[in-house]
């Protein structure tokens, strides 16, 4: 994948690239959350304890996509600020 720097894309591929993000970020944090209620669904029900440690790494794998909104959120503001 080529990556493309942020001070290189227009302002329309960063709003492109803004929607792409949130959504994936959204997806992502329906399927965690899911998941976190059958792992402590599991926890409860089986006894097992050691699932716990699952739970925090179903959102520590968001964390890229999180870094990469802002960073990009940060670009459109630069820019908005340029031009007014």
């Amino acid at each position: 994948m080529k990556k493309n720097r942020l001070t290189e894309l227009t302002l329309e591929e960063l709003h492109k690239e803004q929607k792409a993000v949130s959504k994936i970020l959204k997806g992502s944090a329906i399927v965690a959350l899911i998941l976190c209620g059958i792992i402590l669904y599991m926890i409860f029900n089986r006894h097992s304890s050691s699932l716990i440690a699952v739970i925090p790494a179903c959102f520590v794998t968001m964390l890229p996509g999180i870094i990469r909104l802002g960073q990009v959120n940060a670009e459109l503001k630069s820019r908005n600020s340029i031009h007014r």
